[in-house]
């Protein structure tokens, strides 16, 4: 069954930011994540505002999970740390 990972962030470091963009997507993309959304117009209804959203595709939870935790993407999150509010989930589709 496969997962999305969903990310809510708000930029505070726009240069460090778009590094750890370019480095996490190598990463998401050697664990079969393909992105389905990233940033673009949205709606905010409830929550939380927070000007960019992702939604990335994994083949399963498993993979979604061992992407987070690789080294290629945790040496990317580093790029993102200071730079950024986040918010991140992973949640198996239907």
């Amino acid at each position: 069954m496969s997962a999305l990972w969903i990310a809510h962030v708000s930029v505070t470091d726009e240069a460090a930011y778009m590094e750890y963009a370019k480095r996490a997507t190598g990463a998401i993309a050697d664990h079969g994540g393909v992105f389905l959304v990233r940033g673009g117009t949205y709606e905010q209804l409830e929550g939380r505002d927070r000007p960019r959203n992702v939604v990335a595709r994994f083949p399963s939870l498993q993979a979604a999970h061992d992407c987070y935790h690789s080294a290629a993407y945790q040496e990317a999150l580093s790029y993102a740390q200071g730079a950024a509010e986040r918010d991140l989930v992973i949640v198996e589709e239907l």
